[in-house]
């Protein structure tokens, strides 16, 4: 069973066990308890969902739900979010025909018994394919995924925003630097009596540097 694509015999209830799980609250591991005594799926039949939602990685090995579970109870990204957990758990498949999904059923049975080289009549090959079809019908595989938050975008918004403030910082105090600016002259003037001397040369300094 390991070697063939997820799938249930009870194939019928996949859907009602995934309608369950969209309107209750995420466990903190999802066991057989909770999917009996919570979702209501006490029957033995509905036991073999753990394992599936396993395959499809919506539960993880330890029974704790997925980063893709949460994504999959979130309305805005549910339906990528299983169109993503198909191509996972069915990556066999999806290796030979990249748009298996889209496929007409004959044309993905062909291609399960290609892959899995069951007999055309088999009962598990009616359970591969049909529960395919059911999880495709909470699927959009038109649908991006949810981007993944990249932390570092964050850091480096702050550390251009900080650069900003620096900068900011800084033009007052050119400003302040630019105001401070002064010049000593030192004048030795001759010794003379004649006061038309310092007058031209006072006159000088005025006109060629004062009013720069």
């Amino acid at each position: 069973m390991a070697d063939y694509p997820p799938f249930m015999n009870a194939y019928g209830l996949i859907p009602k066990i995934l309608t369950k799980i969209k309107e209750a609250k995420t466990p903190e591991h999802f066991t057989q308890d909770f999917l009996s005594e919570t979702l209501g799926f006490a029957g033995g039949s509905a036991k073999a969902f753990v394992p599936f939602a396993k395959r499809l990685g919506l539960v993880g090995t330890d029974g704790a739900p997925t980063e893709l579970y949460g994504k999959f109870r979130n309305a805005n990204h549910s339906r990528g979010a299983m169109a993503q957990a198909v191509r996972s758990g069915y990556a066999d498949l999806y290796t030979r025909n990249e748009s298996a999904h889209s496929l007409d059923r004959k044309g993905f049975e062909g291609l399960v018994l290609q892959a899995t080289g069951l007999d055309a009549g088999s009962p598990t090959l009616r359970s591969i394919v049909n529960s395919f079809e059911n999880l495709k019908s909470f699927a959009d595989f038109g649908a991006a995924p949810p981007p993944p938050k990249n932390d570092g975008e964050d850091d480096e918004e702050e550390g251009d925003e900080e650069e900003a403030a620096d900068q900011d910082r800084a033009k007052p105090q050119a400003k302040q630097l630019g105001l401070n600016l002064a010049y000593t002259i030192n004048i030795v003037l001759p010794k003379t009596d004649d006061v038309a001397v310092f007058n031209a040369i006072f006159k000088s300094l005025r006109e060629n540097l004062l009013k720069r």
